[in-house]
């Protein structure tokens, strides 16, 4: 081998680790300008995790979150105050008060959660449940979304004496709280629902909610049917 070609073949010699280090360098980098380019725009595969947390609707009114706010300290769901007896998740709550308002203002502050609520309606003078009704209870409650309280507001028709129609709604809205208690046997419902019952004295329901999502007959509703009911929707607002 003369010296000329013993020259070149140490120079390939030592050019290729070079040569080599050079390509490695360099595919390195192109990784790592894919990976930030795939950090920065996710993949269409991947799957979006879904999360619960308490929304601030735009029906999130102050005048809402105040009588929300009287609602669940009442019901001892927040501040200091006792959960209430074993057989529902609230204490009573003198509506008039609590709200301080007409009934008529206070229903409307309900009106946009309509997609998220529905109205469980009973047999005059009754407060057993039946199946359009717990289906309804069920499928209303278990589309949570991340809301944070679930209200259960019940009413009755001005049938019977003022009295009866005040124990008559109260056992209504336990109804719908035992039937929750047994279908999602859940720690935290306590913290979850405020009941209210209302009688026949405040906030009646007008036709205006007929169209809701209601456990009646579809083709029957006036106002006497519409009241012998209770009113239940997700609440997502922020305190």
């Amino acid at each position: 081998m003369t010296h000329a070609i013993r020259i070149g073949v140490v120079a390939v010699c030592l050019a290729f680790p070079t040569t080599a280090a050079l390509t490695w360098i360099s595919s390195a980098e192109a990784r790592l300008e894919r990976n930030i380019e795939a950090e920065r725009t996710p993949h269409k595969d991947k799957k979006q995790i879904a999360t619960a947390a308490a929304a601030n609707e735009g029906y999130c009114t102050p005048e809402l979150k105040r009588i929300l706010r009287r609602v669940l300290r009442s019901c001892g769901l927040i501040g200091n105050s006792s959960a209430g007896t074993t057989s529902r998740g609230c204490q009573p709550v003198d509506a008039r008060s609590l709200a301080t308002m007409s009934g008529d203002d206070f229903n409307a502050l309900f009106i946009p959660m309509k997609k998220r609520g529905g109205i469980i309606q009973f047999a005059q003078g009754k407060a057993e449940m039946h199946k359009p009704g717990t289906d309804l209870l069920d499928k209303v409650f278990g589309n949570q979304r991340g809301g944070s309280y679930f209200f259960i507001v019940a009413r009755a028709s001005p049938e019977g004496s003022v009295k009866t129609n005040r124990k008559l709604s109260k056992e209504r809205a336990e109804a719908l709280m035992k039937h929750l208690r047994e279908r999602f046997p859940q720690p935290d419902l306590d913290r979850q629902v405020g009941l209210l019952w209302l009688g026949e004295e405040f906030a009646q329901l007008d036709k205006s909610f007929c169209d809701w999502e209601r456990s009646g007959k579809s083709d029957s509703c006036d106002s006497k049917e519409l009241n012998r009911s209770a009113f239940i929707a997700w609440i997502d607002c922020q305190l």
